[in-house]
């Protein structure tokens, strides 16, 4: 899978919020790609800096032997992706943070579930921050990316080109 297919800058859709991949996080990303009809969901957290209303998304974890993977639904469990929050957290006396959370679907141009946007409202809910969860869904051509509140639906980011 190809790195030059995921581009790395994201604007959300009033042009006010800008997001950044690094190249580690879109190597992870590329990595856990479903290509084959055998592939099974992959996923984990997002880590990184907040700028203001802008985000630098420094690292996606990736699946731990605890999470459960099948074809069409990841389950993340919290081993082993909380303890590398912590210690990033840690490691850079608090700039690094959790930001959200990403995973794949066995699609081209992947699209939200009932029940990931679900997911992604309870997450936000429950936000010690307060902050809206960044929701990232990692398709075979595309991806999702969206914003989410604990209500409703968020801010949809678009590729800059």
């Amino acid at each position: 899978m190809s790195l030059v297919q995921f581009m790395s800058s994201w604007a959300a859709d009033d042009k006010r919020t800008l997001l950044h991949f690094s190249k580690p996080t879109l190597v992870t990303f590329c990595q856990h790609v479903q290509v084959s009809d055998s592939d099974c969901e992959a996923g984990g957290l997002l880590l990184g800096s907040v700028h203001g209303a802008h985000m630098l998304i420094m690292q996606a974890t990736v699946p731990t032997a605890w999470d459960k993977r099948f074809r069409y639904l990841f389950e993340r469990m919290p081993f082993g992706h909380e303890a590398i929050a912590l210690s990033r957290w840690t490691a850079s006396q608090g700039t690094i943070r959790y930001l959200g959370e990403w995973h794949t679907h066995p699609e081209d141009h992947p699209h939200p579930s009932s029940l990931d946007r679900s997911e992604w409202n309870r997450l936000s809910a429950k936000r010690q921050d307060r902050r809206p969860t960044l929701a990232v869904i990692v398709g075979r051509n595309a991806l999702y990316i969206e914003l989410v509140p604990s209500l409703g639906q968020g801010l949809v980011f678009s590729p800059l080109e």
